[in-house]
């Protein structure tokens, strides 16, 4: 059994009196895949927001390779915990300067966290490994497509190499042919690289294709767990039938899934 790259232990997250995170706990070995799924509101992305330091966990523990999360205020602390865990998000032109270019991104992240050196061939590596390649070094976000955006985010946060990285409905986004490229490109990488994935996701069909393990999270906490293959072919909790049930299909009667919600 591979090491644990990543360990939640009793994480607890309120917003007045909603509780957001309610002690949960989990493992992502090193090189595994763990998916987190449930509805809005389950507490799925707060849980990855408290994982990348986003969030402040009010109790509970977020361990890397054993070790507590870098704490403490300050700009060495903040790129220690940056080259831990990284987090590609759903919309990646929010996230990148509209002005500044594919290369130029890249060269201010490595320049950030790797200050001293010369880039030009980690830079070519990255856009080789996200499947761009040096014709895309010059263009800026708007001239690119949906998925070759989302190729740049993830470029950037691998740039760093980190242990773990975070994927928060990374594909939603994407048309359907898309997103099948983007998940093969990254089933590609953690081969290559023995990254950890924590994907957080609505998408029952995704967490299929991508993950090893899943959780399922209802109203901030984990109602099941287990090895995704078994966890969907033959689900114990009437949440996790539900969210099944939900995905349409040849005579899905979405009456009697709204019933099965009411008297959940």
């Amino acid at each position: 059994m591979p090491e644990p790259v990543l360990e939640a232990v009793g994480l607890h997250r309120a917003y007045g009196s909603v509780q957001a995170v309610d002690d949960v706990s989990f493992v992502l070995p090193e090189g595994g895949s763990l998916g987190i799924v449930g509805e809005s509101g389950s507490g799925k992305t707060t849980t990855a927001r408290i994982v990348v330091g986003l969030e402040r966990a009010d109790a509970g523990d977020v361990r890397i390779r054993g070790r507590a999360r870098a704490g403490g205020r300050g700009r060495a602390r903040r790129l220690a915990r940056a080259r831990e865990v990284q987090m590609v998000f759903q919309d990646p032109y929010l996230s990148l300067d509209p002005r500044t270019s594919v290369e130029q991104v890249l060269r201010e992240t490595l320049g950030l966290h790797f200050p001293g050196t010369d880039h030009d061939r980690r830079v070519r590596e990255l856009l080789d490994q996200v499947g761009l390649g040096t014709r895309a070094a010059d263009a800026r976000p708007r001239q690119l497509s949906g998925g070759q955006r989302q190729r740049v985010a993830i470029a950037r946060a691998l740039a760093v190499e980190p242990a773990v990285l975070v994927l928060d409905e990374a594909v939603a986004a994407l048309d359907v042919s898309v997103q099948a490229q983007i998940l093969n490109l990254l089933a590609d990488i953690r081969e290559q690289t023995r990254i950890g994935y924590l994907f957080i996701t609505h998408d029952l069909g995704v967490v299929r294709c991508v993950t090893d393990d899943v959780i399922v999270m209802r109203r901030g906490r984990v109602v099941e767990a287990g090895r995704t293959a078994e966890v969907l072919a033959a689900p114990g909790h009437p949440y996790t039938r539900l969210l099944l049930d939900s995905v349409p299909r040849p005579g899905w009667d979405p009456a009697a899934i709204a019933a099965a919600r009411r008297a959940l």
